[in-house]
């Protein structure tokens, strides 16, 4: 039978990330795969069971060289120099690399405010909450577009308030008996 301990009694760790921590630092790494110079946005997705069923970031379509295609902003006289005819946002790629037959019901986690195109995707994949960081186009047409949809759709959306500055991934960090497995593993 399952005793019920208080964390105190248990000797759990106290200082564990919460499952939006969570999350929301999965979105980040996911990110970190982004390979546009100035902006790196990644999305993770959710299901009711707390469940990852997608992730994504901002990226070329697959199958378009990342080499070919533009990253800067615009090109002077060159109406096709531009990364945003382009780039797949972290949303949408989010919704197409999902893992599980749909999406519906499941909260989104993202480190920017979704813009006005991913706020329709998101909305007809049938995800009910948007869960996001910064906010930083907050009070442009494409934001208050974004929010139109999702409060005409019934999308809750609020904004992610940390209760850490970071969260660390340190490789130097591993316990012993991962770091004996990975010796081995290497060998």
């Amino acid at each position: 039978s399952c005793s019920s301990q208080s964390s105190g009694e248990s000797g759990k760790r106290a200082d564990y990330i919460s499952w939006e921590e969570y999350f929301m630092s999965v979105a980040f790494l996911s990110a970190q795969r982004s390979k546009d110079p100035a902006t790196q946005v990644g999305c993770c997705i959710v299901n009711k069971q707390r469940k990852i069923v997608g992730v994504g970031y901002n990226g070329m379509p697959i199958g378009c060289s990342d080499d070919q295609l533009p990253w800067q902003r615009q090109t002077p006289g060159d109406p096709l120099g531009s990364k945003y005819l382009f780039v797949c946002h972290a949303e949408m790629n989010a919704i197409m690399n999902k893992n599980s037959a749909d999406v519906r019901d499941c909260t989104l986690y993202v480190a920017l405010f979704p813009c006005n195109e991913c706020a329709k995707i998101i909305v007809q994949s049938g995800i009910t909450e948007v869960v996001y960081l910064s906010d930083k186009y907050c009070g442009t047409v494409q934001n208050e577009a974004a929010k139109r949809i999702f409060r005409m759709a019934d999308v809750k959306f609020r904004q992610f308030t940390p209760s850490r500055r970071s969260i660390v991934i340190d490789f130097d960090q591993l316990p012993e008996e991962t770091e004996a497995a990975l010796a081995l593993t290497l060998r």
